[in-house]
């Protein structure tokens, strides 16, 4: 199979996608309601989409083409009340969060799709291990090369991504230390991680000849990078993100991508290069472990200091792009929370400290969901 064409999209464009829980509103497990919940919602007129994912205790909520941080608020804004909607009438709650607290994996259930399916005979139990819940927001690009040129320049940003979105810290009942432990799981798969250091469209396409000539690969859908060209829409996808608590945070996440797209078409910042890798597995370590308190090396100077201080400084950077694009809102609350050392991953551990039961943990994470609390 050749690899796809890369189809033009209007630059800087956003769309945003969701994964989120689905649970029961008696001890607040997750709950196999993923068939009930695409019935109901099919019945009301949204933008976007709402589509199965893996088990059938998730569902996947996706925006339309959106031009601000604002605009993809606004569609988001009516799908979560139609979720919200269709789950009280269902005696079940939407949940977001990097990972449900204490579900157990062996529980799961595979959605009844073959893609799904092909996965699990593949994958074995790992498929019902990725009940993970993430945010992927996909930026418009001029053209082929140029998608590629940003993806390694947002390479850089991982990190900062990784520490603002986190809200993964409790696994089956434990607390992992980790702010973002979702990133652990999607790191057992054998094509995740980083894409290759190429810098053209015809260079891309002969590694993907290579890969498929292997049999290992069919599509790009089989590359879980955390980053990764999706030709179809003319975008890149960045993946890392844990799905927030809020839509709101969700939103403002995107308006963080877009102006540090807007930066680095406008002025051209730096070049990537292939040792700019060399950092690039420690700093992501460092994101998912300690969030917004990790330490973060830059790959141009190997200099080390705080995350929360090359955030902050990169916010700075990028303001006036933000203010181009209406991020402004969207990068102040992100700087205010940051400069806080805020984040979901602290805001769930703070509610588990307080109530000392994860099940209350997932039920207030539901009402802010909601929101509420």
């Amino acid at each position: 199979m050749a690899l796809e064409a890369f189809h033009h999209s209007e630059p800087l464009t956003l769309g945003v996608e969701l994964e989120l829980q689905l649970v029961n509103t008696h001890d607040y497990d997750l709950a196999p309601y993923a068939e009930d919940m695409l019935r109901l919602m099919k019945k009301i007129p949204l933008p976007g989409s709402v589509v199965p994912e893996m088990t059938n205790s998730m569902i996947e909520i996706s925006t339309g083409v959106c031009h601000s941080s604002s605009e993809v608020l606004g569609q988001l804004m009516p799908i979560r009340d139609a979720l919200v909607k269709c789950a009280d009438k269902l005696n079940i709650a939407v949940v977001g969060g990097g990972t449900h607290p204490f579900q157990q994996w062996h529980e799961r259930r595979i959605y009844d799709k073959p893609r799904f399916r092909e996965l699990s005979e593949l994958y074995g139990y790992l498929s019902k291990q990725f009940t993970i819940f993430g945010q992927h927001v996909h930026i418009g690009c001029p053209d082929a090369d140029s998608a590629l040129l940003m993806l390694h320049r947002m390479s850089r940003y991982i990190p900062h991504c990784i520490a603002l979105s986190a809200s993964s810290p409790f696994v089956q009942g434990q607390d992992t230390q980790f702010d973002s432990a979702r990133l652990n799981s999607v790191f057992a798969f054998p094509l995740s991680g980083r894409a290759p250091f190429v810098l053209t469209w015809e260079a891309f396409g002969q590694f993907f000849d290579k890969m498929t000539r292997t049999g290992v690969v069919k599509s790009m859908k089989d590359f879980y990078w955390d980053i990764r060209p999706k030709p179809e829409y003319g975008t890149i996808e960045i993946r890392v993100f844990d799905t927030p608590l809020t839509i709101e945070r969700a939103a403002a996440l995107s308006g963080f991508v877009q102006s540090l797209a807007a930066w680095f078409l406008a002025e051209q910042p730096f070049m990537p290069e292939e040792d700019d890798y060399l950092v690039y597995t420690y700093n992501r370590f460092q994101a998912c472990r300690f969030g917004l308190d990790a330490v973060y090396v830059d790959p141009a100077t190997g200099q080390h200091m705080p995350l929360r201080e090359h955030l902050v400084q990169t916010l700075d950077r990028i303001a006036g792009h933000a203010a181009t694009h209406g991020a402004t809102a969207a990068l102040h609350l992100l700087r205010s929370e940051a400069q806080a050392g805020q984040n979901d991953a602290r805001w769930l551990r703070e509610r588990q400290r307080q109530e000392q039961l994860l099940a209350e943990v997932s039920r207030q994470a539901a009402l802010r969901f909601r929101g509420g609390g």
